[in-house]
């Protein structure tokens, strides 16, 4: 559906795309920045158990648009400086599985509620008619 970006003169990265071309028609989607913090304000313990939250509030907003991990062409991480990034970048490949969307890491002093170490911003795009192939 997206084509994969990946120029020669670049380093390749088998975790993400360099870039991600859409096809002309395709509807997009941006996803508000998504941390651990469930539905009723709790926040768990650990990089891992936010990351994995976060990322399924990620899919929680796709699927309400039809469309999940293989639409995202660009996402955007904000960790907190300190913490150890492993565990989120697991979770972020168990939710991803095999798509390879374009993406950006940040650092970051903080986050807007204390004990949160993570969030998660989206962009997504698909067919704007589901029924008509891409071309």
């Amino acid at each position: 559906m997206h084509k994969k970006l990946a120029p020669e003169k670049l380093r390749i990265n088998p975790n993400y795309s360099q870039g991600i071309e859409t096809a002309p028609g395709m509807r997009i989607v941006a996803v508000a920045g998504q941390t651990g913090q469930g539905r009723d304000g709790s926040i768990p313990e650990g990089m891992g158990a936010q990351a994995d939250r976060a990322w399924a509030n990620v899919m929680t907003v796709l699927a309400e648009a039809g469309m999940g991990a293989e639409h995202i062409i660009h996402y955007t991480s904000f960790l907190v400086a300190g913490a150890d990034p492993a565990p989120y970048d697991e979770a972020r490949l168990r939710h991803l599985g095999d798509a390879r969307p374009a993406s950006t890491k940040v650092f970051i002093s903080g986050l807007a509620r204390p004990g949160l170490l993570c969030e998660v911003q989206a962009f997504a795009a698909a067919p704007a008619n589901p029924e008509e192939p891409v071309v």
